[in-house]
């Protein structure tokens, strides 16, 4: 029961489970495809406790969750029996985006499910090459189970990905899966001690050996333990066959006969073109891949360095994980993704500067466990929650990383195998026979230089307020009392209220006729899942401070304000319906977040007719979002409002 009421919100705010196409997760986040994002009320979630950030990128609806994603995971499926708890979502009709969208929405899904265990196999084939490295003996049990348990998962990848493949290609998930274990059968592999029958490409890099033939035509031999490329290739062409056939073959004999045929059709055309086609390609583009990163590894290891973190942030990143697991697979070593080992620690380094420089406890709350995490290579926390609001610490940490894949560039630092995050991917820089050689001493170099750039140069810089008060500031509020009084408020006191228990006045902060929150078109304020109030159809487009207090939210949009009273209720005005969309236009902002404001001050300014023009409606709720902590929020039952009319109690 933990998770399951962050569940039911998380998908009652993403538009209903009617509205989600697909769903999947990676280490932080849900990953939705969703019918119709508009629906999603992402503002709504971005708030929720429990919940990160929201990131809408690729035509995936992305919900950032932080460690304990799998559980929350596990919980939307069982709340909504969406993937009947299965760990892939099947791909849907519905738009896809450009080419570059679904080549990475593509990649992202067959991948996803497997980062986990690619990322811990990794690590166990570092902890064998530690055992050497110590002077085990290769014929020692605890090797050989270790290198087992780490080296198994690769030899034997295109049986994972041939079934993470066939749910994005609609295959049957087994008849996929035996067209992998036909690529990696043993009896395919050139054999050893016999003469070829004759060479094909003799002298060039696609030199065959040919063994035997099917039926006269060459069968060229080679290895697919690890590979990625040929398996990609082998489901998307068996989708198609299998599609074909089912629609050819009689229903009474489709069960097996529909999966024989397959296999009949699509396992010699992967063995005999589709395998050695995608090979030699996949071998060419890791020589060219290694013929760029040649050209110049610093300005390679400060591009990928300094931009890692924004490549991850709209998944971009899936495009260069297959290039570095093809260079392991073709060359036995990759540089490209040792060029970013450094940003993880950049990004921590500027996490532990600002929770020593901060004078915001609930900033010092939340960077403790950031910090931690980003040790262990798992920075969401620590950018969604911390240095992105900030905005100046995550450029900062951008430039550390920079910094240190320059460093990388400069030792050309390799990696022999796929491996965990932070401080687990060490072992992977051990060299090929376990050796620590100088690359592995490198690797401990560029992580110190990160982790020491992301420090230095937050703490050399003015750390900012992220939640409108210091501690000092807090306390001063905490210990105030309310005689510094205004004439909005004093107005307000005027009205008649039976309120004995009332702990604060909110004024109106606009002119404009009342709306009933149930009224409000928006089943999110509607139901009061954002908190009680009431909303305001305004004549005049100008929003103004209803109380004393800080700006503690700005939306970049311009259309919401989020605002703190000196009494600690907490207001939200969100001017119209759906204005997001409208990315600032007809906007005019007169604070910024963190500034203190005086009731009447003028916050906002708004073009009404711009608004309804674009198709937006202009109904504003007034939202107390700790309504919670209250008794009860009483409104106001007049039918028109002026600026600093009374507009609602709050009880106690």
């Amino acid at each position: 029961m933990k998770y399951e009421e962050l569940a039911k919100d998380i998908l009652a705010h993403v538009g209903g489970k009617e509205n989600v196409r697909s769903l999947a997760h990676c280490i932080t986040r849900l990953r939705f495809k969703l019918v119709d994002e508009s629906k999603a009320d992402t503002e709504y979630l971005k708030k929720l406790e429990g919940i990160v950030t929201v990131i809408q990128s690729g035509g995936q609806y992305q919900v950032v969750i932080g460690n304990h994603v799998p559980d929350v995971y596990a919980a939307v499926n069982a709340v909504g029996g969406l993937n009947g708890g299965g760990e892939v979502a099947a791909e849907d009709e519905g738009p896809k985006g450009s080419i570059f969208n679904q080549f990475i929405d593509m990649i992202s899904k067959i991948f996803q499910p497997i980062l986990g265990p690619l990322a811990a196999t990794g690590m166990l084939k570092g902890v064998a090459a530690l055992l050497i490295a110590a002077g085990m003996s290769t014929t020692d049990g605890a090797y050989v189970l270790i290198q087992a348990a780490g080296d198994g998962f690769f030899n034997f990848l295109p049986i994972f990905l041939a079934f993470t493949a066939s749910k994005h290609f609609k295959m049957n998930s087994f008849t996929a899966m035996a067209v992998a274990t036909a690529m990696v059968y043993p009896g395919l592999v050139n054999p050893a001690g016999i003469d070829p029958l004759y060479t094909l490409f003799a002298g060039s890099i696609f030199e065959s050996p040919i063994y035997m033939t099917f039926f006269g035509l060459p069968v060229i031999m080679m290895s697919y333990a690890s590979s990625v490329v040929p398996i990609l290739l082998a489901v998307f062409l068996g989708s198609k066959v299998e599609n074909v056939l089912k629609k050819v073959i009689p229903d009474v004999v489709k069960l097996f006969m529909v999966p024989f045929t397959t296999l009949l059709i699509v396992v010699p055309l992967t063995i005999l073109f589709v395998g050695p086609l995608s090979t030699w390609a996949a071998t060419l583009l890791g020589a060219g891949v290694s013929w760029i990163y040649n050209l110049s590894p610093i300005v390679a290891g400060a591009v990928l360095g300094g931009g890692w973190q924004l490549f991850v942030m709209f998944g971009l990143h899936w495009g260069l994980v297959p290039i570095a697991i093809n260079n392991l697979a073709t060359q036995g070593y990759d540089q490209l993704l040792a060029t970013v080992l450094g940003v993880s620690f950049a990004q921590t380094g500027a996490v532990l500067a600002i929770m020593l420089k901060t004078k915001e406890a609930k900033v010092k709350q939340l960077s403790i466990p950031a910090f931690i995490s980003g040790l262990f290579g798992v920075t969401e926390p620590a950018i969604y929650g911390i240095t992105l609001p900030m905005k100046r610490p995550f450029q900062l940490s951008c430039i550390a990383g920079a910094i240190s894949g320059i460093v990388a560039g400069i030792f050309k630092l390799t990696s022999y195998r796929m491996g965990g995050l932070g401080v687990f991917s060490f072992p992977s820089y051990l060299d090929a026979n376990g050796t620590m050689s100088f690359n592995f001493w490198a690797s401990l170099i560029v992580a110190v230089v990160g982790l020491a750039a992301g420090f230095l140069l937050v703490f050399l810089s003015k750390i900012p307020v992220l939640y409108g008060e210091t501690e000092a500031a807090a306390s001063a509020t905490n210990t105030a009392t309310t005689l510094n009084t205004n004439s909005v408020v004093v107005e307000a006191m005027k009205k008649d209220l039976s309120a004995a228990a009332e702990k604060d006045l909110v004024a109106s902060p606009m002119i404009g006729e009342m709306v009933l929150l149930s009224d409000v078109p928006d089943e999110a304020f509607a139901t009061g899942a954002l908190g009680k109030g009431i909303a305001i159809r305004p004549t005049v487009g100008e929003v103004y401070a209803p109380a004393n207090a800080t700006v503690t939210l700005l939306f970049p949009t311009q259309h919401a304000i989020g605002l703190t009273t000196e009494n600690g209720t907490e207001i939200l005005i969100h001017v119209g319906m759906d204005t997001v969309q409208l990315d600032g236009k007809g906007f005019t902002s007169h604070v910024q977040q963190g500034d203190k404001v005086v009731a009447g001050q003028l916050l906002l300014e708004f073009d009404i007719d711009f608004i309804q023009k674009a198709g937006y409606e202009i109904i504003t709720p007034i939202i107390v979002t700790n309504s919670n902590d209250y008794l009860d929020v009483i409104t106001t039952k007049e039918a028109t409002l002026a600026d600093g009319d009374y507009l609602l109690t709050v009880i106690a």
